[in-house]
């Protein structure tokens, strides 16, 4: 059986404001909430932000998360609907792990 998880992908939105560090963007703490609920529900595996300077980031969903799932989630982000981040969903196969 394969191991398929799903990416959400942030990036900055209309809102973001540049040259802000990420936790000082408003609206960032709602984020955090949202995705720290998925987190506690056990279906959320990884998630953070990217340190390279272009902002956005990225959540891994655990095994029980289904894509329907991870998609209206990440549309219910608070974030990704007052136009703070975009949020993308990606099916990724887990090919090697520990």
């Amino acid at each position: 059986m394969q191991d398929v998880r799903y990416v959400v992908i942030h990036s900055p939105g209309p809102k973001w404001k540049v040259g802000r560090p990420i936790f000082e963007q408003e609206g960032i703490q709602a984020h955090i909430d949202h995705y720290r609920s998925l987190l506690t529900q056990e279906k959320l595996a990884l998630g953070g932000p990217f340190l390279d300077g272009a902002a956005g980031g990225m959540m891994i969903t655990s095994a029980n998360l289904t894509e329907a799932e991870a998609i209206e989630f990440a549309n219910r982000d608070p974030a990704v609907m007052c136009g703070l981040l975009t949020a993308e969903v990606r099916p990724w196969l887990v090919g090697m792990k520990s």
